[in-house]
């Protein structure tokens, strides 16, 4: 089956309008190749459109007047749901634009505000709530409110986007699947087929993974911009974790190009090039994350300070990087300090990879009660990998060895995982088991040596969601 009867195969009808609509962009999707080792930032990969289209020149400007315009409507009609629920949505979208969880919280008060006027057809504020819970990590009540408006509205693209992503986060892999599935069955739209080609990758399942990425950028529309920019970043991700580096850079520089000053696509961009030894290159990239015009604390400040902090002690410059380390657990404590219901938007499993990097009995003990209340609210492989890390480190190993093979049988391929079930092996002394798991780290990302494994986990896996 060649890959346009397969692309007819997987998307019957609905794939018409894409082919008229973007023949350009299918051609050029023909030339990729499926070998994951010699794939290069070919054509597809391109974004093919203007990025500066009317409305699209300063973001965070145009929201600003969205949210003044729905702000004077409420002030005129404050009984008004609808009014409100609009509202609501500017502030999540300016959350989404800027990282501050201060607009998350605005989202929340108003989104409520609209329900007590109008509690019943109005799935619109449920949605902001339910994003809401998930940017707290809440993934239970994010997929509670969803699956509410699934029952009035059985393909709200919001509500099954975020079972996808819940339901990734707390490794039910099949729920995702269905989900993801049922997003494309409806739409092969480049969201869609982004978040399908997540689950693909969380299977472990790499060439259906990289296949499905190639199907959203020949889908991609004009406009678009946020959804062209992160795609990219996660198909640089994907490469970024098999030890594919050019490629993944060359695809965090497209999403900057798209969405210059894109706080993912820097940071993701700084830990490769701290990877490659590119110190003040990736110094330079932090330093653009967060802007000194920034007045509120944004999801993103904790990942810049470790990722500064990991440069420092790379270069040998302990103390200076013990500073930054010290702020970043101050930011990681300070989230993690109220309950969702105070809006907290903590990052326990953030907070116990920093402490378990200290390596000292105390912060030890910590990390793996954080990680024990974490893990009944997230169940990823890398939720579970952390929590086998803090066992592991608290001298716990059977209990390590069973989290570990938990995170491996999720099937997903991370040459980290790899590298810890190697290490507990090793405490546990079955050397066959150890050459095993090197040589699955290495066949995921032959690249992986010392240097990928002091830079990686630096809060950056499920920024954003």
């Amino acid at each position: 089956m060649n890959q346009i009867q397969f692309f007819h195969h997987k998307f019957p009808s609905k794939i018409l309008w894409l082919l008229i609509a973007a023949p350009v962009v299918i051609t050029l999707f023909l030339t990729i190749s499926h070998n994951l080792n010699s794939v290069k930032l070919a054509a597809p990969y391109r974004y093919n459109f203007s990025p500066s289209l009317p409305g699209t020149e300063d973001r965070q400007a145009t929201l600003q007047q969205e949210i003044a315009f729905y702000q004077e409507k409420t002030r005129q009609t404050p009984d008004s749901g609808l009014n409100l629920t609009a509202l609501a949505q500017a502030y999540l979208k300016m959350a989404k634009a800027t990282g501050e969880s201060n607009w998350y919280l605005l989202a929340e008060q108003a989104a409520k505000r609209s329900l007590s006027h109008l509690a019943f057809n109005n799935q619109g504020a449920v949605m902001v709530l339910a994003r809401v819970a998930q940017a707290r990590h809440d993934f239970t009540e994010a997929i509670r409110l969803s699956q509410q408006v699934l029952k009035l509205q059985r393909t709200n693209d919001s509500a099954l986007a975020i079972l996808v992503t819940s339901n990734l986060a707390m490794g039910k892999l099949p729920a995702a699947k269905t989900a993801a599935d049922a997003l494309v069955n409806k739409i092969p739209t480049q969201g869609n087929l982004t978040l399908q080609a997540l689950v693909f990758a969380a299977q472990g399942q790499d060439k259906g993974a990289i296949e499905t990425f190639q199907y959203a950028l020949a889908a991609e529309e004009p406009g678009e911009l946020g959804t062209s920019a992160s795609t990219r970043v996660l198909l640089g991700q994907f490469y970024y974790k098999r030890g594919q580096l050019e490629l993944a850079k060359n695809l965090y520089k497209e999403a900057l190009r798209i969405l210059p000053r894109y706080p993912l696509a820097l940071l993701h961009l700084a830990e490769l090039e701290t990877r490659q030894g590119n110190y003040q290159t990736a110094e330079s990239l932090y330093a653009q994350v967060l802007p000194n015009s920034q007045k509120s604390s944004t999801i993103f400040d904790h990942a810049v300070a470790r990722g500064k902090a990991k440069l420092l002690q790379l270069q040998g410059k302990e103390q200076e990087a013990d500073k930054l380390l010290s702020q970043a657990e101050i930011l990681l404590r300070q989230e993690n300090a109220t309950g969702h219901s105070n809006g907290s938007f903590g990052h326990r499993r953030e907070l116990a990879r920093l402490l378990l990097e200290k390596n000292n009995p105390q912060d030890t003990a910590e990390a793996l009660s954080l990680m024990q209340a974490e893990i009944n609210i997230r169940r990823d492989a890398q939720t579970l990998d952390t929590l086998a890390w803090a066992l592991l480190r608290s001298g716990r190993l059977p209990e390590a060895q069973q989290k570990i093979q938990e995170a491996l049988q999720l099937g997903t391929r991370d040459a980290g995982i790899f590298y810890r079930a190697g290490i507990i092996a090793k405490a546990l002394g079955n050397n066959q088991q150890v050459l095993t798991y090197e040589k699955l780290a290495q066949t995921v990302d032959p690249s992986f040596n010392e240097q990928a494994r002091l830079t990686s986990g630096m809060g950056l896996e499920n920024l954003g969601i």
